[in-house]
């Protein structure tokens, strides 16, 4: 995921703190670029994710339409002991933790009271520290935390690993529905090549099921989904200066069949100019242009593992949720593989 920015960029001191700042900026700024001059507008799903994105999406997996969060924990509670037996004496690694609930609930039955070190990945700074507080209330366990995308993250984490101790990575919430296939199936190979022998990876991943089960999951009666998403346009506002008028965009959940996602969408209720402030940049959308924000994937438990078998795992286990069609994978680096 991109880096969190912050706005006011002058405001920082200069010297390192600076620089960090001005490349942020400038990740921000070239993503949102590219992507509204593309045709159609497109922005990466990344950026709805600063800290008031990471709260809304918090408050989402609360909402009666969204199962998606429920089948995850239910299958963490359920399956954390058999995973603990899979991979005794492992420490664990998330990416994009959130608040810490499920790396809480996964580690009392995962570590049953042992001790382990916990490492947290993430772009939110907030939710690093929420994640902190929450696991930090397990005795048993040692929390660090690194600011940053998933891969750079897990190569800083995997660098200073305990000698001879196996680790466990876990990618819950279904994250990888973000990505295309073949983004998915690049990113299990880029994880695999940061394990060792004996290492594992939970995949956590929400499987196909009709849309009318899906789209009220990207679309709640409340509005929350709707202002998660319309979030990413005040987020420019904020971070780039920029003049979108939020108000002139509704939010649309769609299913694509051939491609087998939702995609959200913000789109323009009238034809409109929007302004970059930084850059002086000026953006045209027609009534009824959309900007694509994300897309979310829908999988199959066997394509699940013929993927983890192409990046050069073994699927150790597999589980589903009774009520809700999600699958939880375990994988295991192949003995005698090298890293």
């Amino acid at each position: 995921m991109t880096s969190t920015t912050r706005s006011a960029l002058r405001s920082v001191p200069a010297g390192p703190a600076l620089r960090e700042a001005e490349a942020k900026g400038s990740s921000l700024l070239a993503a949102v670029r590219a992507g509204l001059s593309a045709s159609p507008k497109t922005l990466p799903a990344a950026l709805l994710y600063d800290d008031l994105g990471s709260a809304l999406f918090e408050a989402i997996t609360l909402l009666p339409e969204y199962e998606v969060t429920r089948a995850d924990l239910r299958l963490l509670e359920a399956r954390a002991a058999e995973v603990g037996a899979l991979l005794p004496g492992a420490d664990v690694v998330e990416l994009g933790p959130g608040a810490g609930n499920k790396a809480k609930l996964f580690l009392e039955r995962f570590a049953a009271g042992r001790p382990l070190r916990f490492s947290a990945i993430d772009v939110s700074e907030a939710a690093l520290r929420d994640c902190r507080r929450t696991v930090e209330q397990l005795p048993n366990v040692t929390v660090a935390t690194t600011q940053g995308r998933y891969l750079e993250g897990l190569r800083e984490v995997m660098a200073a690993r305990r000698p001879g101790v196996p680790v466990l990575a876990l990618f819950l919430g279904s994250n990888l529905s973000n990505f295309t296939r073949d983004e998915a199936q690049a990113f299990l190979t880029s994880i695999r090549a940061l394990l060792r022998e004996g290492d594992g990876l939970l995949l956590a991943t929400d499987l196909d099921k009709p849309a009318s089960q899906l789209i009220p999951a990207y679309d709640d009666a409340v509005g929350v989904t709707a202002a998660f998403n319309k979030n990413l346009l005040a987020r420019l506002n904020r971070e780039l200066d920029a003049d979108f008028d939020v108000g002139a965009f509704r939010h649309e959940a769609r299913w694509s069949a051939s491609a087998r996602r939702v995609e959200m969408h913000l789109v323009a209720t009238r034809a409109l100019d929007a302004t970059l402030g930084v850059t002086g940049d000026v953006f045209h959308f027609e009534q009824g242009e959309s900007l694509w924000t994300e897309s979310s994937h829908r999988f199959r438990t066997d394509e699940l593992q013929r993927w983890g078998l192409q990046a050069g795992f073994t699927t150790a286990a597999q589980w589903t949720d009774a009520r809700w069609a999600f699958a939880h994978t375990l994988f295991r680096v192949q003995s005698g593989a090298e890293s």
